[in-house]
């Protein structure tokens, strides 16, 4: 009679199948934080270039109206939350600083908020006059 061993080459052992089901959840949970970081990511350069948008739209409004419509005096406006039509999570505020930066000059600063204020953008320009 002749000894043969017995081998069961034809499946997987129950501690291989459990490394390879560990192994898959770490790889697929660290797939699924990359994706949130991503679309985190994109949801906050999507508000930037808004903001960014609004800013310079209205220091194109302001150099339209030039040196003589603007305030003489140093003042600040807003146009809170769910002012600006069709940007309801934007905040704007523009400020002017008269004789600055000499005489017959002004500066204005355009600023964007959004998040609650936790995040801006701020552009300036100057008008003479």
């Amino acid at each position: 009679m002749l000894n043969k061993s017995y081998t069961n080459d034809g499946g997987f052992t129950l501690m291989e199948v459990m490394i390879t089901i560990v192994l898959l959840t770490v790889g697929l949970l660290g797939m699924a934080a990359l994706t949130t970081g991503i679309i985190n990511g994109n949801k906050h350069s999507r508000r930037l270039t808004t903001a960014t948008t609004l800013a310079q739209d209205k220091i194109e409004d302001v150099r339209r109206l030039g040196y003589s419509n603007m305030p003489s005096a140093d003042i600040e406006t807003t146009e809170d939350y769910d002012t600006i039509t069709d940007y309801p999570l934007f905040k704007r505020t523009t400020s002017t600083d008269a004789d600055s930066p000499d005489t017959y000059m002004k500066t204005i600063t355009i600023t964007v908020y959004w998040d609650s204020d936790s995040h801006s953008v701020s552009l300036q320009t100057i008008l003479s006059g």
